[in-house]
């Protein structure tokens, strides 16, 4: 049967979010409902209700989450009701040449993300899952593989926020741009993904690693993520860069913002042959310019970060057990735990870049 949850929706992009109660369809074929246990709200929630990225609307947004299989449909054979799940809002098809080449974060499929439907509004109209997975609901309805199945005794919040921020910090730092022990890092942004960054940089051992950000407030949480350096973003932050690094630039920089002025000047910290990763998500409208001598002088390599190359079937369970060996520490991420009700206020203070991750927490 349906069921009723409390979600937060967004009737059209550029409105005010809306806490309404909603029902929740039964699974079908191939489908979980996932009674939800926490979910983060992160930066690309934002830019979907924005418009700056796209959604098909009226949505429930969120796609950070971990919860306990509610129910199933016909066909689900790799989850029972009572398991925990994390939510994985770019699940691979395991069949098109990206999956079968290991790049699951890269799938044919992945257009169709956020084309379903998984509820209806108390007046009847459908809601869209926002990026597939609603994990802005209590209850969600997902595709079966789009859950990874959990250890019976995980922590949920730590779960939903390794689910998306850790697993895309830490997977650019190690799968996209596989930095080296040794090398310089500088990250720029500060917010759940980029302080994610700083921990993956921290673990395979780079040194220096360098967290810029406008805000101040920021450094003392950068610093305990494993930074060993701070400097506040501005017509400077090059020249700084370079006196932390003999005069040379990062060999790599990582961009977790999403605009073409960071994206420079991401470019312009790195050294000559250096690295530069882009994870941010940016608007289409919104280009970066490079001259054509610049790209061959100084030889740098550019590359965007999806998911931070990660495949959560792979990636979820080795960073629990590095997170359970203490090696990284999803819960330092965490500077707001809140209601449902509290997510339009977790939006303005991601607007005025304050503190790390917002995490609801249902039960």
């Amino acid at each position: 049967m349906p069921i009723n949850a409390r979600a937060v929706v967004l009737s059209e992009q550029g409105q005010s979010l809306t806490v309404e109660t909603i029902s929740v369809n039964d699974p079908g074929l191939g489908e979980v409902r996932v009674k939800m246990a926490a979910a983060g709200v992160c930066h690309s929630d934002l830019s979907l209700s924005t418009g700056k990225l796209a959604a098909k609307t009226p949505v429930v947004l969120g796609h950070e989450g971990a919860g306990v299989v509610e129910s199933i449909g016909d066909g689900v054979t790799e989850v029972a009701v009572g398991d925990l799940v994390l939510l994985n809002w770019a699940p691979g098809c395991r069949d098109c040449w990206f999956c079968d080449n290991g790049e699951p974060q890269h799938c044919s499929a992945a257009a169709a993300v956020g084309g379903t439907t998984f509820a209806t509004r108390a007046d009847g109209t459908e809601l869209y899952a926002g990026l597939g997975t609603a994990t802005f609901s209590e209850m969600s309805v997902v595709a079966e593989n789009a859950v990874v199945k959990l250890p019976a005794d995980t922590d949920l919040g730590s779960a939903a926020v390794i689910g998306c921020a850790m697993m895309t910090g830490i997977g650019a730092v190690r799968h996209t741009a596989d930095v080296q022990k040794g090398q310089s890092v500088a990250v720029i942004g500060l917010g759940g993904v980029g302080l994610s960054a700083i921990q993956g940089a921290r673990l395979v051992g780079a040194d220096p690693i360098i967290a810029i950000d406008t805000s101040p407030a920021k450094e003392d949480l950068a610093r305990s993520m494993g930074a060993t350096h701070f400097l506040l973003s501005g017509p400077t932050t090059s020249k700084d860069v370079r006196k932390l690094t003999d005069g040379r630039g990062v060999d790599h920089a990582f961009e977790v913002v999403g605009i073409a002025p960071t994206i420079r000047q991401a470019y312009s910290i790195s050294r000559r042959g250096g690295n530069v990763t882009v994870v941010g998500v940016g608007a289409k409208t919104d280009e970066v310019t490079f001259n054509a001598l610049e790209l061959f002088f100084f030889g740098r390599t550019i590359r965007g970060s999806v998911f931070g190359g990660s495949d959560p079937r792979v990636d979820a369970p080795e960073l629990l057990n590095l997170a359970a060996d203490g090696d990284i520490d999803p819960r330092v991420l965490i500077t707001d735990e809140i209601g449902i009700d509290d997510v339009p206020a977790a939006f303005e203070r991601m607007k005025d870049g304050i503190g790390g991750r917002s995490l609801i927490r249902y039960s």
